[in-house]
């Protein structure tokens, strides 16, 4: 046996005496199997798409493109769920729920949608992404413009206060801190709107009525429950957009908060549009 390893080359490894590398051949399966592999990968590399070039990859003979598998599978869904998209798009809003197949397909769809173009300000959960950054929650019933259906479909389709669709929903609030009211006013009329919720803040309640009678009740209305017609708050239910402290609500009020919302009926079609607004309306906070 040690004769007959001495007859193989050595790789000149030699870790002490008796311990050396010697040059054995790769068994032959091995081999075959390696060079098969540089066979398989060439030809793969022609067939299909490989190697990145300045703009694009190598397009391969065969023609494969998995973005074209994506959108064939794409458009095999869309030919399954042409039809009940028609008769949703067809649909009045108020209606759509009285149609089990539209606005079961409504709900699924709308989920996807909300994902896709809305949860970036609304949140994933559509609760906002943080209380008091001015992008609603959708969870609750304080809806600035109409929370049933009509009205959800009406603000997704035109949006908020947008310079490009002449529909959009619109008011302003006045920045009452440019020459409008005194810091004094500011504060009290502060401390009379805590105490519609049951808060209390630094002021004088007395006089900050008077100060939101004058200035502040043709909007809020006189016991400042809001008027949805013109997208104002309700003040008596503790729910804040820009924030519920008194340091939030006077900055409000200085400021006068003016929260953009983009129309989508440039971007989404009339079943998209109703499949979003049923798919909020229904997670709690629609009327």
């Amino acid at each position: 046996m040690s004769d007959k390893k001495q007859e193989v080359e050595t790789t000149g490894h030699v870790w002490d005496e008796d311990l050396k590398e010697f040059n054995n051949p790769l068994p032959r399966w091995w081999l075959w199997t390696f060079y098969a592999t540089i066979i398989w990968g060439i030809g793969y590399t022609i067939a299909y798409p490989a190697w990145p070039l300045v703009e694009r990859a190598t397009g391969g003979l065969l023609g494969y493109s998995t973005r074209l598998e994506v959108a064939e599978e794409i458009n095999r869904f869309e030919d399954m769920n042409a039809e009940v998209r028609a008769e949703l798009a067809s649909l009045d809003a108020a209606d759509i729920p009285n149609n089990e197949a539209a606005y079961s397909y409504a709900i699924q769809s709308g989920r996807a949608t909300f994902a896709t173009y809305c949860s970036q300000c609304h949140g994933s959960g559509a609760n906002g992404i943080e209380e008091g950054n001015g992008y609603p929650n959708l969870l609750d019933d304080d809806w600035l413009w109409g929370g049933d259906l009509a009205s959800i479909v009406t603000t997704v389709t035109h949006g908020i206060r947008n310079e490009d669709d002449p529909d959009a929903r619109y008011s302003e609030m006045p920045a009452f801190g440019d020459d409008y009211l005194e810091d004094a006013e500011i504060t009290d009329v502060v401390a009379y709107v805590g105490s519609l919720s049951g808060q209390s803040f630094d002021g004088d309640v007395a006089a900050g009525e008077t100060v939101f009678a004058d200035n502040c009740s043709s909007c809020h209305m006189e016991d400042g429950s809001g008027d949805r017609e013109q997208g104002a708050p309700n003040l008596t239910d503790a729910i804040w957009l820009y924030g519920g402290s008194q340091e939030q609500i006077e900055s409000s009020v200085r400021v006068g908060p003016y929260g953009v919302m983009p129309n989508w009926n440039t971007r989404l079609d009339d079943a998209e549009i109703k499949a979003v607004a049923a798919y909020v309306h229904q997670l709690g906070g629609g009327e």
